[in-house]
């Protein structure tokens, strides 16, 4: 497929280097022009495009995964935007994770210029993203999913259609303040194995083994025991993913307190310098509680 690729960041290189890897035709687009000749030097044969809108000129797909709302409104409905750029009968593929209203609002814009939308947030952090098995959620009408899918099965491996525009976002948003609810239980259960004296990696086993375990223990702990927060996720992002999360959820008037709970630890760590550093950077918050260090 003719492929538009807007942002290349920590997500966006890899999932776009395996597109190419896959034989799909690739031209790319980045904020930081500096960062895409790198990514382009390094995944010959895709191209450079200059801006949004010479991307998308005679594309059949234009895929983005930007920080949020408005940076995707910008990158494809502003000036020189992909939009403005991309032929009727173009699909675009925003696998950014961003508010569902405002992925609604980007679909009918688009659909008024004759253009297909789907949101298609991913989870799988920058190790699924490398190795193209990412979980995808797809939000959009299913003739346009089956349109993508060639495309997005080379970036992933669960690809779920879980409704029209705007529910990807909705099962996004709610996944990811599970999972970082799940890395700050993990956290305080490292405190409290402390605490007791126990052995570390004889606490860690038990918890994987059981009903206790999940996907981010298994990634988190390591990173929070050795305070290593190389970053796979930013701590900025995940913040942002909750607030999302909690405003749509709270327009329902049903009550996430756990969601709310890991706002303010969240808060709390990007007020420590933290933001862009990986999540796991969330353990300083619940050390400074805690009173305790893990060592």
């Amino acid at each position: 497929m003719r492929i538009a690729f807007l942002g290349l960041g920590i997500m966006g290189s890899r999932m776009a280097a395996n597109l190419v890897a896959a034989g799909h035709d690739v031209i790319a687009w980045n904020r930081t022009r500096a960062t895409a000749e790198a990514w382009v030097a390094e995944n010959p044969p895709a191209l450079l495009a200059p801006t949004p809108a010479a991307a998308a000129a005679d594309r059949e797909l234009v895929i983005s995964i930007v920080s949020d709302g408005p940076d995707v409104e910008s990158v494809l409905l502003g000036p020189d935007g992909a939009a403005s750029g991309a032929a009727p009968g173009t699909l675009f593929v925003d696998m950014s994770t961003i508010a569902p209203a405002s992925a609604e609002s980007i679909a009918e814009s688009l659909a008024g210029r004759g253009m297909g939308f789907l949101d298609a947030p991913v989870t799988g952090s920058a190790p699924g993203a490398e190795s193209g098995t990412l979980t995808i959620m797809v939000g959009g009408d299913g003739t346009d999913v089956a349109r993508a899918l060639p495309v997005l099965e080379a970036m992933g491996r669960l690809i779920r259609h879980v409704g029209p525009v705007g529910h990807g976002q909705r099962v996004k948003v709610v996944s990811n303040a599970v999972a970082i609810a799940n890395t700050i239980v993990a956290g305080e259960a490292l405190l409290a194995g402390a605490a007791l004296g126990v052995d570390a990696d004889a606490l860690v086993d038990v918890l994987s083994a059981g009903a206790a375990g999940s996907v981010v223990l298994d990634l988190k702990a390591g990173p929070m025991r050795r305070h290593d927060y190389t970053t796979l996720f930013r701590t900025s992002h995940m913040l942002k993913d909750v607030e999302h999360c909690l405003a749509a959820v709270g327009a329902t008037g049903t009550p996430f307190p756990a969601a709310a709970l890991a706002r303010e630890t969240l808060v709390a760590t990007v007020g420590l310098g933290l933001g862009d550093a990986d999540f796991a950077a969330v353990i300083e918050v619940l050390e400074a509680r805690a009173g305790r260090r893990l060592s």
